[in-house]
């Protein structure tokens, strides 16, 4: 199994935000959507940042409200891990759960292709392996 069947099943959107707005519309754009995470773009669509609810708690935790006026991009992780279409469910599963991540966006050519949480590969392989089950029932039932 891999990112671009959960991609495929779940979709492609990605909620993005510039790196020149506020910390307070990213967390209004988090909270109005129910997400987690927003992916960090440039005009061109590249990359430039991941901003999660963790980042905007650990700025918060520092600097108090304040922290709500400074730019996404102060606060922004701007490192970004991805993966690609063609990483299995287990390669990022060990990616998100070495590094501690809970959403990875996935990248085509430079550019946001979509996004995967760790919730996305824990459904995943559930069904996985709930079809892996049945396969061995069906198997057992017929032999």
């Amino acid at each position: 199994m891999t990112v671009k069947a959960i991609l495929d099943s779940k979709g492609r959107d990605v909620v993005t935000i510039s790196p020149d707005r506020s910390l307070a519309e990213a967390a209004k754009l988090l909270a109005d959507r129910g997400i987690g995470a927003v992916v960090v773009t440039q005009d061109d669509g590249r990359i430039a940042g991941i901003l999660s609810e963790r980042d905007i708690v650990r700025a918060v935790g520092q600097e108090g409200a304040a922290a709500l006026y400074q730019l996404v991009s102060a606060v922004m992780t701007p490192k970004v891990h991805r993966c690609k279409e063609h990483h299995t469910v287990n390669e990022v599963m060990q990616i998100m759960t070495e590094r501690r991540f809970r959403h990875l966006p996935v990248e085509h050519e430079g550019r946001i292709a979509g996004i995967i949480s760790i919730g996305d590969v824990v459904k995943k392989r559930i069904q996985e392996v709930e079809r892996e089950a049945e396969d061995i029932r069906t198997y057992i039932a017929t032999a």
